[in-house]
């Protein structure tokens, strides 16, 4: 079965499928079954083959039969299909297959042919989608939560896109509202320090950090002292946007050292210039979703926006919120909230139908309330999904590291990026769900061991090459060259590949198609980064197998054409660990240093 590129279990979906339809034809099933719901997995038990269907459990009801009888009579058509060498019943119903060993040759050809582009898919349909993710307030250098928050979103972004998604990278900047106000102040005293002032110390409130320093030495030379003799209102106007033109400088070198880029930075600050949020107030309240009333008391934990006033809130309940939210503060001025909803309005109206978000831990909380403006703004036309990314704790050999932005004392993600490398850092961060708080030993992450999973993965892809490199006394003509290797190899005879561990390598290559699109569906970069460990981990343990029994190396110096075959499977290897690691944003090296 050749797959150009499929997700193999989609194509074995398919035969079952065609097996349905030849029972509807045959007038054994009846006509319009809704076949969603049928899937093609892995079997709980490896023992039990290498995918399960639950086709007959979910069609037994419409159909009218017994689950177990179904499985029958779907299990007699899979039989003639020589894809199988094995179709079994089990349970109530589940059919477990067994593919024959030509499937995973065949896949194995197709990764090599295919390259870097083995997994791309249509998935997406070329439907836009916006990912934001980073957006930290520019009142500093951006610490090692940021850099979680950042990588996960640069992932995704790229998993999205491979998985055939236009995909738009942006970055929201909070630049508006009290924070960048103690920003400024906080700037304008490192001015007059410039000066040659003495400030004593940074009051309570502002920020303490030697890192605005710079931020008012620029000024001071811009300026002399011409700002001293300024109204207040335009002074701050001066130093704000100096002070965050040189934080998103900043920003943005710290997020290159990282390798992650953004295509739009969206002003927050542009929302009021352009009347957007009194425009999106206006538009909600045409709909009936705006209203003056008041907020009941709080049950339970506070609620923090909640005031017992009159106030203009938004009808957030109609979406599934838990209460109605205030769109205007007390003075008169926007609610964070309000600026947010005319945000996403603003993305909605560029076009996007598909909206994701990437958010620290504290704003867990925020996440109804958002899903809600989306669906009101929108008419129910987009969606949000809210990507929380837990709390990163840093240590070094087991100890904490103190962080505290507010104090400045905190460690930079620059820094730790400096230190033990950006691949170290993308890998790690990768290396857990986001949603559940990660331990970043800046130790354990160089360790050249097992126990380190971006040091197993990309010494998975150095090793591979090295057996390139060392078999030519075997394989003279094989090419250095990695595209022409590739199309040299895979005229290779991989029937010769027979061995249990060469065929479990087959088939985990097989599957990486299929984890690319589940891990886009799910938003899930993480699960490419399991994947690769797991990849690698094979490979690995046939190496060794290998050294213990010489017949199943590599490179068999008597006989060429076995040589071949297991060149052309180190080759399927390390096209995927290559690719993987691609998604990933982390180099694939060629040797280990």
């Amino acid at each position: 079965m050749r797959q150009e590129g499929q997700n193999i279990f989609a194509a074995v979906l398919e035969r079952v499928h065609a097996a349905n339809n030849a029972l509807i034809a045959s007038g054994t099933l009846p006509s319009g079954l809704d076949q969603s719901r049928v899937l093609v997995e892995p079997p709980r038990d490896a023992g039990h083959g290498d995918m399960a269907t639950n086709v007959a459990m979910v069609l037994a009801k419409d159909a009218g039969r017994k689950p177990r009888d179904l499985a029958e009579a779907i299990s007699a058509q899979l039989r003639t299909d020589p894809l199988f060498d094995k179709v079994e019943i089990a349970g109530p119903g589940f059919i477990n297959l067994t593919l024959n060993r030509t499937v995973w040759v065949d896949a194995l050809r197709t990764a090599i042919a295919a390259g870097r582009d083995f997994g791309r898919s249509a998935l997406g349909r070329r439907e836009k989608v916006n990912v934001e993710y980073v957006s930290a307030n520019p009142t500093g250098p951006m610490h090692v939560g940021h850099g979680r928050g950042a990588v996960f979103g640069d992932a995704l972004a790229n998993l999205l896109a491979f998985a055939g998604y236009d995909v738009t990278r942006e970055y929201y900047i909070n630049d508006a509202g009290a924070q960048v106000d103690v920003l400024a102040r906080s700037a304008y005293l490192r001015y007059r320090e410039a000066l040659g002032e003495d400030i004593g110390a940074i009051p309570e409130g502002l920020y303490p950090g030697d890192y605005l320093m710079p931020v008012g030495a620029a000024l001071a030379a811009e300026h002399g002292d011409a700002l001293k003799d300024m109204a207040e209102p335009d002074r701050l106007r001066i130093v704000r946007d100096k002070t965050i033109a040189m934080m998103m400088d900043q920003i943005r070198d710290d997020l290159a050292a990282l390798n992650v880029r953004h295509e739009v930075f969206f002003s927050e600050r542009s929302l009021a210039d352009d009347n957007a949020v009194q425009a999106t107030i206006d538009d909600l309240r045409d709909k009936g979703l705006v209203y003056e009333g008041r907020l009941p008391p709080p049950k339970g934990q506070p609620v923090e926006d909640w005031e017992d006033r009159e106030q203009t809130l938004f009808r957030a309940t109609a979406f599934g919120d838990d209460v109605d939210r205030p769109l205007l503060k007390s003075d008169g001025s926007y609610t964070y909230f309000a600026s947010d909803i005319a945000y996403h309005r603003s993305k909605f109206a560029r076009g996007f139908r598909h909206m994701i978000d990437v958010w620290g831990a504290d704003h867990g909380g925020y996440v109804k309330r958002a899903q809600a403006a989306v669906t009101a703004v929108s008419g129910g036309e987009a969606d949000l999904d809210v990507k929380i990314v837990q709390l990163v704790k840093l240590l070094r050999a087991g100890e904490p590291v103190k962080m505290s932005k507010r104090a400045g004392e905190f460690v930079t993600l620059r820094e730790v990026v400096d230190e033990v490398g950006r691949d170290a850092v993308r890998f790690m961060m990768l290396y857990r769900k986001n949603d559940a708080v990660l331990d970043f030993d800046l130790a354990k992450v160089i360790e050249q061991s097992r126990d380190n999973p971006v040091f197993y993965v990309q010494y998975g892809h150095a090793r591979g090459q090295s057996v390139f490199r060392n078999a030519r006394e075997v394989v003279p003509d094989l090419p250095a060259d990695p595209a022409a290797r590739a199309a040299f190899l895979v005229r290779a005879p991989l029937e010769r590949l027979d061995h249990e561990e060469e065929i479990s390598l087959m088939k985990k290559i097989a599957a990486y198609p299929r984890t690319l699109e589940a891990a886009a569906i799910a938003h899930e970069p993480h699960r490419v980064a399991f994947f690769l460990y797991e990849l690698a981990s094979q490979f690995h343990a046939l190496w060794t197998h290998g050294n213990n029994a010489p017949y199943l190396r590599f490179i068999i110096f008597d006989d060429p054409q076995i040589t071949m075959a297991r060149l052309a499977l180190v080759q399927g290897v390390v096209t995927v660990l290559a690719s993987g690691l691609a998604l990933l944003g982390v180099e694939a090296p060629e040797e280990m240093r």
